[in-house]
């Protein structure tokens, strides 16, 4: 399991007393740290009005970083596709590509403030008892994201996005599109064949990013895509999302079979107690995002410490603060193994988040010497990087 390999999630959020500028230097420089650790892909999120995240363009944050690395794959996790077109979308990773061919990603994710789509059955994932799969995994309840994607914030959010009355295209027809201008089989209503330069025979990986059994992954399997299942987000799902794709999956061109990747936010430091003060601003972080308000800047830990967290607010970012990884090398380690063979992930996908940037580098550096060195061990392999 430890030969699984290791990617980046990078939100490049902002620590308090910090800036947007600094937070994507902090990126760029743990980017080249991720790459010199063995990390086989470093993906960029998108996400807007949140006073605490700079990564409000993947793109552009890819440009910055690809010139600053040279073997890493780089991405996005994941362009949300509700305010954008298939066209644009394209576009703006052909270019990338143009310059930095077979090193660009392209995650594409549902948004457009609508409820996450549900399984079909909406029960509980197969095995999972008293909220956990059958290997000990925490599977924790539901979090009810309609009251989140409903708020003033949420609201304001779609409407500086999008054109005036502009609606978003069904994702699935969209994602297919986006294909289709990819491999030059687009044709319009009247037989017209676009020509996407940059952009047509991108060398691009593309994948579908869901949390949830519901469109996302279904559309990934349909298409035969590569998807990527977000435990650190919505850890309740996480069963149900990797079982909807792969019931779903049709073999294509660019997979032979289902490929799956899964997120997990961790936090390493040499000893748990450390790692444990490090994560310390987590809970305030996250109950930012869950009461709508958008993330705040990352407090310091004595600054997580002086908030008070009701009984209320415990409960709003249980889920999330449960299922954080956090402690020494070999805990975090054990943890991802025990999320890899509960998901059957291909790969695992680390977000990680301190208030110091040099925490948060060297958090990624002890998970992968550890993991390096559970793969030495296990499999007789070289030391060097898990590709």
């Amino acid at each position: 399991m430890a030969g699984v390999p290791l990617g980046v999630l990078d939100l490049v959020p902002i620590s308090s007393g910090s800036t947007a500028g600094k937070a994507l230097r902090n990126s760029i420089d743990l980017a080249r740290a991720a790459e010199r650790a063995g990390y086989v892909r470093y993906w960029f999120a998108e996400h807007h009005l949140n006073p605490g995240v700079a990564g409000t363009s993947p793109a552009v944050v890819v440009a910055l970083t690809a010139g600053a690395t040279s073997t890493i794959r780089l991405g996005s996790g994941a362009v949300q596709l509700g305010h954008r077109t298939a066209l644009s979308t394209v576009e703006e990773f052909g270019l990338l590509d143009a310059l930095h061919p077979g090193r660009v990603d392209l995650g594409l994710g549902r948004s457009g403030g609508r409820p996450r789509a549900r399984s079909s059955d909406g029960g509980p994932a197969d095995g999972v008892v008293d909220g956990r799969a059958p290997n000990g995994l925490l599977i924790p309840p539901r979090f009810p994201i309609e009251g989140l994607v409903g708020s003033p914030r949420f609201a304001l959010q779609g409407r500086l996005l999008r054109q005036p009355n502009a609606e978003p295209q069904d994702y699935g027809e969209q994602v297919g599109d986006i294909l289709a201008l990819l491999r030059g089989t687009y044709r319009s209503a009247e037989g017209v064949a676009p020509r996407v330069v940059p952009g047509e025979g991108a060398d691009l990986q593309v994948w579908v990013l869901g949390s949830s059994g519901g469109q996302s992954a279904s559309v990934a399997g349909r298409n035969g895509l590569r998807f990527a299942a977000n435990y650190h987000v919505s850890p309740a799902t996480v069963l149900e999302a990797v079982r909807a794709y792969r019931v779903a999956f049709r073999r294509s061109a660019e997979l032979a079979r289902p490929y799956v990747a899964v997120s997990a936010d961790v936090v390493v430091a040499e000893d748990a107690c450390t790692a444990r003060t490090l994560a310390a601003g987590y809970a305030p972080w996250v109950r930012s995002i869950r009461t709508g308000a958008g993330a705040i800047e990352f407090p310091t830990p004595d600054e997580a410490r002086a908030q008070v967290l009701t009984e209320e607010d415990r409960a709003l970012v249980a889920d999330r603060v449960d299922t954080q990884f956090v402690g020494d090398p070999a805990q975090a380690a054990d943890r991802l193994e025990q999320l890899q063979d509960a998901t059957g992930a291909d790969e695992l996908v680390i977000t990680t988040i301190t208030h110091d940037h040099a925490d948060r580098v060297r958090s990624y550096e002890l998970l992968a010497e550890e993991w390096r060195r559970r793969r030495v061990v296990l499999g007789g392999v070289p030391k060097g990087a898990f590709r």
